[in-house]
């Protein structure tokens, strides 16, 4: 390492000591830099891709007002997305290399994505389990130690925790209805239980990014962390609900002020995260079809700004 590089080093490793920002204009290490490539491109990824398991359900929802609550959900996904493709952008990376390392495989979204949503009661079960893990592990990345990103969470955790809140109440009025309702939000919860839990990544001993980020301050909690808070958020809000979870190993334990919870099947999770999932290949094919589709709206575009700013210029 040369003097340069020593000295640009250390301003980095300072700005972190004292919880600052790092801004896209600073001096980063490459593989800070890769790091967050890889992991904002993953949630803008999650993002649009989560569109598709919800989106098929808008005209299929039971009446004008869920169509409409779905329709705005679906639309804030979208604009999460975009926010978060932008805070990419900043590090050097276009919005176009992001979308063919998706459509190539290159780069991953959320596991939970590719599980289908076999009844109306997923749109709660959604909004109220996945949207919960997501809040629970975006909320810490407010604070996380590069500019774009924290200041994109913060608007994003905003919207994500009102959706939450519309899962839940979706799901209250349904266990206030028919038996064969109730019956409905309980197998919906009982599938999506054990991949919500794995939404927030492998245990901290089996994840290889973990340290190296918390070390960056890109992360602020490790995944196991994040994964008891959501445990402990959710087993109350069951209560409420009237719902049960599929693990007969959760429980209250005095001792560590905690619950105690079950192992989810690891196996499934890294099947599912190299593609061979429900719906890993219908996602994407979903999505390459709306990229090949749109194109003609990217020339459109792009030729109409070559032209204005040809005509600006003469």
């Amino acid at each position: 390492m040369t003097a340069t590089e020593s000295e640009l080093q250390g301003g980095f490793d300072q700005t972190l000591a004292h919880n600052d920002r790092i801004e896209p204009r600073d001096w980063m290490p490459e593989g800070y830099r890769k790091t967050l490539v890889r992991q904002i491109a993953q949630h803008a990824h999650s993002e649009i891709i989560g569109m598709q398991p919800e989106g098929g359900w808008i005209t299929r929802a039971p009446s004008l007002r869920r169509k409409a609550i779905l329709l705005a959900k679906v639309q804030d996904e979208a604009g999460h997305g975009l926010y978060l493709y932008s805070a990419c952008e900043t590090l050097g990376v276009s919005r176009a290399e992001l979308t063919e390392m998706l459509l190539s495989g290159r780069q991953k979204y959320s596991s939970i994505f590719n599980y289908p949503t076999l009844s109306y009661a997923d749109v709660g079960t959604i909004g109220w389990l996945v949207d919960g893990a997501a809040i629970c592990n975006q909320v810490p990345l407010c604070r996380t130690s590069f500019g774009p990103y924290g200041r994109a969470m913060i608007r994003i955790c905003k919207e994500e925790s009102f959706h939450q809140r519309q899962g839940f109440e979706l799901l209250m009025t349904m266990m206030r209805g028919t038996d064969a309702q109730r019956a409905m939000v309980q197998e919906s919860v009982d599938r999506f239980w054990w991949p919500a839990l794995m939404m927030f990544g492998p245990p901290d001993d089996e994840s290889p990014n973990t340290a190296q980020s918390m070390a960056w301050g890109i992360k602020r909690n490790t995944n196991d962390e994040l994964r008891q808070r959501f445990v402990d958020m959710s087993v109350p809000q069951a209560e409420a609900l009237g719902v049960t979870f599929p693990d007969p190993e959760l429980r209250w334990n005095d001792e560590r002020g905690a619950h105690d919870f079950g192992t989810p099947d690891w196996d499934e999770f890294m099947q599912v995260v190299k593609g061979d999932g429900p719906c890993n290949r219908q996602r994407i094919a979903h999505r390459r079809r709306a990229h090949e589709d749109g194109a003609w709206v990217r020339e459109a575009a792009t030729a109409f700004a070559a032209r204005s700013t040809t005509e600006v210029g003469a």
